[in-house]
């Protein structure tokens, strides 16, 4: 049986990357399975710094096999930005309708053609022995001027897939892992799941 403590405390993407990742000899920890789990803050500058960080504290305080993401939003009219500061792009962590609001008002008065952006998702796996192996995912797309849907969480509502005529949060959870960041990060993780058991096997 192979153990793996998911790195977040987001219930949404905690149900993303189980339903992905669902194989019959996986068990699976979160953060309800520990009373103690540590606040890591994201100080690195890409995502895959903060996965890395995240990952590390939790592998050296609980001595299992774990593994982390870290993802966000990058808009080509703004930059780049919200990028690593995704989720507290409003101040307050997590909270996806200031941080919605923020970016539309940010993106007043840009034209549709102009408002490109992208979701990035770097996924990083560590074993107790400090051996890692980390995947990307990507998903281009646009902001929308209003939000639509009332499914998913964080950037959801705003955010329509090239080719779509739906925002992400109009889409049922295994239509949007088929095509998400995260989806595509931990699919790619999934297949790499052998490589893990044989290192375990091996250490």
């Amino acid at each position: 049986m192979l153990e793996l403590i998911i790195a977040s405390k987001n219930d949404g993407k905690i149900r993303e990357i189980v339903d992905i990742l669902e194989l019959s000899d996986l068990r699976v920890y979160t953060y309800k399975d520990f009373p103690d789990w540590p606040d890591v803050e994201e100080t690195g500058t890409t995502f895959y710094d903060n996965a890395l960080l995240k990952v590390e504290a939790l592998v050296e305080k609980y001595g299992k096999p774990a593994v982390s993401d870290d993802s966000g939003l990058e808009v080509d009219a703004l930059g780049g930005d919200p990028g690593v500061d995704s989720a507290i792009y409003a101040g307050e962590h997590g909270n996806a309708a200031k941080n919605n609001e923020k970016l539309l008002r940010a993106l007043d008065g840009v034209p549709e053609e102009e408002r490109t952006a992208r979701f990035r998702c770097v996924a990083i796996l560590m074993t107790p022995d400090g051996w890692r192996t980390s995947t990307e995912g990507t998903v281009e797309g646009r902001i929308g001027f209003e939000p639509h849907g009332a499914l998913g969480f964080g950037y959801d509502p705003l955010f329509f897939p090239t080719g779509e005529t739906r925002t992400v949060a109009e889409m049922g959870l295994d239509e949007k892992n088929k095509i998400s960041h995260r989806g595509q990060a931990f699919m790619k993780m999934r297949e790499k799941m052998e490589e893990v058991r044989e290192h375990l096997k091996d250490s």
